[in-house]
């Protein structure tokens, strides 16, 4: 199935009845409990799993899935990444974005020159800093690390798979 959003990765099993240790990759822990279905993709393959339990176990979520229900079963989901279709992901307030929508996007300056590609998202204290693989430029950087404040994003256009930033003196 195309156009799935990850939104955790399941690290182990939890207790004797099949339990799965999810570390999740949401910023909001409490959807674990909205879960009926997901689908777990591993090695290539993705199949489809109804949730029969979730819940919070401090800073994981741990969940049941129909048919797991002994650690053997479990053992084998370990690795798997747990998704959903995109489709099925709360709407975000305008402005805010998923990680996986802000990873790809081409990153210019303010006068219009090719800075590189988001390739990944450090969750600092303040602010997420995006790391973007610069484009091939003499006087750049491997990378540039941009700080995802409001006053050096400047915009987002998802359609067009670009962000616009105004980088402060020196930060290159």
């Amino acid at each position: 199935m195309s156009d799935m959003a990850t939104i955790g990765k399941i690290v182990s099993t939890h207790g004797v009845r099949g339990g799965l240790k999810v570390v999740p990759f949401s910023d909001n822990p409490g959807r674990v409990f909205e879960l009926d279905r997901v689908y777990l993709a591993k090695n290539g393959m993705l199949s489809e799993h109804r949730v029969n339990q979730a819940f919070e176990h401090g800073k994981f979520w741990v969940i049941s899935l129909a048919g797991s229900d002994t650690v053997e079963a479990a053992v084998a989901h370990v690795g798997s990444l747990l998704q959903i279709p995109v489709a099925e992901r709360p709407v975000l307030p305008e402005g805010s974005y998923y990680f996986d929508e802000i990873i790809g996007l081409d990153v210019y300056t303010i006068l219009g020159r090719r800075l590189g590609t988001v390739t990944d998202i450090l969750q600092a204290g303040g602010n997420d800093v995006y790391v973007v693989k610069a484009a091939a430029a003499a006087d750049l950087p491997a990378e540039i690390l941009v700080p995802a404040a409001k006053k050096i994003v400047l915009s987002i256009n998802l359609a067009k798979k670009r962000m616009e930033v105004d980088l402060p003196e020196g930060l290159l």
